[in-house]
């Protein structure tokens, strides 16, 4: 699957728009004098928006192709996978996921990893495709059909996962295309 997202990279920004700005600082409670990881960042698209408005970012991600695009814009970025991360406890007042969960081959392990990261009173917030809706059934058939090996969770089980994990969760859904859980930890 990895090498999608390797032939992708150099498209990827024009490709895919990243969510509202806005919106997204909210449901992070930004701004933040704390560290802030992106997940599955990728080419770093949100990381860049979300850098002035946090005291330190990380970017992850396994493709280092991804990596490159977000190191050219002068990101920090990190090779790793996301179910062995290679941060201590509690580290990061913030962690967010945008468009790459359903990526994620161990979902529950991954979850456990990025709510294990967080600091308790901290934030995960997870955006994602709302599998529920028509057009999202067929995005996930189209990436079966390509061999992604995509899964993509509903709100529901997104938020059991985060639950099983120590998070308190809420859910919030755009109507369109996108549902968003906002866990924090306790």
């Amino acid at each position: 699957m990895i090498e999608h997202f390797d032939a992708l990279a150099p498209l990827y920004d024009r490709l895919i728009a990243p969510p509202d700005p806005a919106r997204l600082h909210a449901l992070l409670a930004l701004p933040t004098n704390g560290w802030l990881l992106d997940a599955g960042g990728g080419t770093g698209r949100i990381t860049y928006q979300l850098r002035p408005f946090a005291g330190n970012v990380v970017l992850l991600d396994r493709s280092q192709p991804m990596l490159r695009q977000a190191q050219a814009k002068g990101l920090s970025a990190l090779q790793s996978d996301v179910n062995r991360l290679p941060f201590a406890d509690d580290q990061f007042d913030r962690v967010v996921v945008v468009d790459a969960l359903h990526h994620f081959a161990n979902q529950r392990a991954a979850i456990g990893e990025l709510v294990r990261v967080v600091k308790p009173g901290g934030r995960l917030v997870i955006e994602e495709p709302d599998i529920a809706l028509a057009v999202v059934k067929l995005v996930a058939l189209a990436e079966r059909l390509a061999l992604m090996g995509s899964y993509f969770a509903t709100a529901d089980e997104i938020s059991a996962m985060v639950i099983a994990c120590g998070g308190r969760v809420r859910v919030e859904r755009d109507g369109k295309f996108a549902v968003w859980v906002i866990a924090e930890k306790l």
